[in-house]
């Protein structure tokens, strides 16, 4: 099956009717968790974004309670699936500062997980690269939220 481009799909559906979208819409929700999280994302949470980031670090906070630390391997396992969520629930907003708010507070919560992430050189090369990201994606930002997130970033470095 050959996949339509962007503007195929877009041109296909300027011509269907108003149910018929309702329908695909609903078709679509049924296929992946992930798409039934984005229409979730764009119907009910995009119109409060600080409720929305507010919900995703409760569920991070919530992650890190669960992670099993009798042994880094499983440490590791942990802290790349509640990376994984994070950036899916980053990727569905689109929003540099949310993106930048939610991994602050993952780096945060890594930083203070205990066994210390010091002694493993796989999660501190993990927490680095996020700090270096972070770095990366506040340069685009507005001078003021510049300031504010780099203070937050220093304090994860100390």
């Amino acid at each position: 099956m050959k996949v339509a481009s962007i503007k195929e799909i877009k041109t296909e559906l300027n011509t269907r009717s108003h149910q018929d979208l309702i329908e695909l819409c609903l078709h679509l929700s049924r296929f992946k968790k992930e798409n039934k999280e984005l229409i979730t994302y764009i119907l009910f949470e995009s119109t409060n974004e600080e409720e929305y980031i507010a919900q995703i670090k409760i569920e991070i906070d919530e992650q890190f309670e669960m992670i099993n630390t009798s042994s880094y391997f499983f440490i590791k396992k942990s802290i790349r699936k509640i990376l994984r969520t994070v950036k899916k629930y980053i990727k569905y907003s689109k929003n540099k500062e949310t993106e930048i708010e939610l991994l602050l507070h993952f780096c945060n919560k890594l930083k203070c997980i205990t066994p210390s992430i010091q002694n493993n050189t796989v999660l501190k090369n993990l927490y680095h690269r996020e700090i270096i990201s972070i770095q990366k994606k506040i340069q685009v930002l507005h001078e003021d939220l510049q300031y504010d997130y780099n203070i937050k970033i220093k304090q994860l470095l100390v």
